[in-house]
């Protein structure tokens, strides 16, 4: 399976913080954005990623991360002219997605919670169909919403509903067989001149074959999109990470404990770096 991150767009909802960064590039409490998202594919296994940014940001990603290759995996880059849909994604990256299957995953969203690595691990595992994740959120207005039967299969799935069937939201990653890129192709654009992953879920939907894992409420699911939600992001990961003294999204540690690369090339990375965060790398090389 590959990987595809979509960092484009154009922020506006955190104007005017964003007139001169990406959103993706923001930091949450320690570490740019983008890490987060980045380390949850890495958990799932995948080692294969294309960043899609916008014209103007892509070469900043290029900066920050490079090739991937310090971290034991390979980073590709591409661009989104115009804003057109998270679907889109999809579409760009299909060449380089070829014949594999793929986990797209959206660059301000934030997962966190005990056995994360062994659920997206499974989702990765896919052949046929795709995976979604849902998550219980009070105010479901705001994201795409889940009806689910007694069973807990997925009946509908609708966009922003002014009467939501459930409280259950669609979360920010996608896991979808080699159809996807075909699929994104075959569907319109909506009345904002969009492509949908609403409409790529519901075609999955319509074939009998989509699923959804429901996250708990051990689960923390953070989409960093607003003013309070970005600084929400940032307390929620400072207090466990004072708490535990563990990281959360630490790329060069998930690196290191999936076997990406070893103990002497994650000592390297961590005397790259004269902070806490760098002093945290060193203390799981002397474990």
């Amino acid at each position: 399976m590959k990987g595809i991150i979509l960092a484009g767009g154009r922020a506006s909802r955190l104007y005017p913080i964003t007139r001169g960064v990406c959103k993706q590039m923001l930091p949450v409490y320690d570490k740019p954005m983008i890490y987060y998202p980045l380390s949850v594919l890495m958990l799932a296994g995948i080692r294969e990623i294309l960043i899609i940014s916008t014209p103007k940001d892509t070469p900043r990603f290029k900066d920050t991360l490079g090739k991937g290759e310090d971290l034991g995996i390979k980073l590709n880059y591409a661009v989104q002219p115009e804003p057109r849909g998270i679907a889109q994604s999809l579409v760009i990256g299909e060449r380089f997605i070829g014949d594999d299957s793929v986990c797209l995953i959206l660059g301000d969203n934030i997962l966190y919670g005990d056995k994360l690595a062994q659920i997206v691990q499974e989702a990765a595992s896919l052949k046929e169909g795709a995976v979604i994740f849902g998550y219980y959120v009070k105010s479901p207005s705001m994201y795409g919403v889940i009806e689910l039967d007694k069973q807990y299969r997925v009946i509908s799935i609708e966009e922003k509903p002014l009467r939501p069937k459930s409280n259950w939201a669609i979360c920010g990653i996608y896991f979808y067989d080699n159809k996807a890129s075909s699929i994104a192709r075959m569907i319109k654009p909506s009345a904002r001149g969009e492509l949908e992953i609403t409409d790529v879920n519901k075609i999955y939907l319509k074939q009998g074959q989509l699923n959804v894992k429901l996250l708990s409420r051990g689960y923390a699911w953070l989409d960093a999109g607003t003013y309070d939600s970005l600084i929400d992001a940032s307390i929620f990961i400072r207090t466990i990470e004072q708490r535990q003294g563990l990281k959360i999204g630490c790329i060069e540690e998930v690196a290191y404990r999936m076997g990406y690369i070893n103990r002497s090339q994650l000592r390297r990375l961590s005397r790259k770096i004269n902070t806490s965060y760098g002093e945290y790398l060193e203390s799981i090389v002397n474990e």
